[in-house]
């Protein structure tokens, strides 16, 4: 399905894999909305879209800082972006992070647990609630929702500090799920995308920012790059209105699950 006259959201836009899904976008999509809370971020992404899509380009690039785990915040956002865009063909719920690791839940301050969570979970419930009702998008005759997820919504993450992380995960899991059956009789796909292992600054968070636990996590395998998981999100998108990609897993090869890590992997296949 052609993305040229679509109007896509992403939420996170501004790092990591939302920063790759939005130049993966930047020569397919008719117009990109940019989210994320540094207004200083989005304003060099755009720009850099804006190259990536070439001078002859018609796309339309909008930047709106917002901090999803505001309500009010969210709405007020949406509201304006429809006034200046139309309606949101294409929601990417990616906004997220991990923070205290690798402390147990005990002894995670309550800021953290609070932070995780509203950017997690309420987060994609406050932009996907005001993308549908105030969005526009249920009066299209397609449009689709993809919740950036995790594998580890599915399998119980080995290592400590991971409880609120992967209790928000699970949960985006059943958010997906449930609104996908809400949404029958709309034109409207709801899809996940579950990324695994991923090198970006997000996993430095996850197993505290220590280089040596970061290097030990990574030992003995190639984990993802951020535009591999962004070609994943382009397909699923681009399938025909009619084929739902409900859920794709994307993963290292060297991570055969959370429990499993092949760190031979690098060794078998050095040049």
């Amino acid at each position: 399905m052609s993305l040229a006259n679509q109007t896509i959201l992403i939420t996170g836009a501004s790092l990591g894999i939302g920063a790759a899904i939005a130049r993966a976008l930047a020569p397919e999509a008719g117009t990109l909305i940019l989210l994320a809370r540094s207004a200083d971020k989005l304003t060099d992404l755009a720009s850099e879209l804006q190259q990536l899509a070439g001078d002859a380009s018609k796309l339309s690039i909008h930047a709106f800082p917002c901090d999803v785990r505001s309500s009010s915040s969210v709405t007020s956002a949406i509201t304006n972006i429809v006034k200046q865009t139309g309606p949101i063909h294409v929601l990417i719920n990616n906004a997220g992070l991990a923070l205290g690791a690798p402390k147990p839940f005990h002894e995670l301050s309550i800021d953290e647990i609070d932070t995780m969570t509203g950017t997690n979970l309420s987060g994609y419930l406050y932009v996907t609630h005001a993308v549908l009702s105030a969005g526009g998008m249920l009066k299209l005759p397609t449009a689709t929702i993809l919740n950036v997820t995790s594998v580890t919504g599915l399998e119980l993450p080995p290592f400590p500090g991971e409880s609120i992380y992967h209790t928000t995960k699970a949960a985006q899991e059943a958010f997906t799920n449930a609104l996908r059956v809400e949404l029958a009789g709309t034109n409207v796909r709801v899809l996940a995308l579950r990324p695994g292992v991923v090198a970006t600054h997000f996993h430095r968070q996850k197993v505290g920012y220590d280089d040596g636990a970061y290097d030990e996590f990574m030992q003995g395998y190639e984990p993802l790059q951020v535009e591999q998981v962004a070609e994943s999100a382009l397909w699923m998108l681009k399938q025909e209105e009619g084929v739902s990609i409900k859920a794709l897993d994307v993963v290292p090869t060297g991570q055969r699950s959370l429990q499993v890590f092949d760190r031979s992997w690098n060794e078998r296949h050095a040049e």
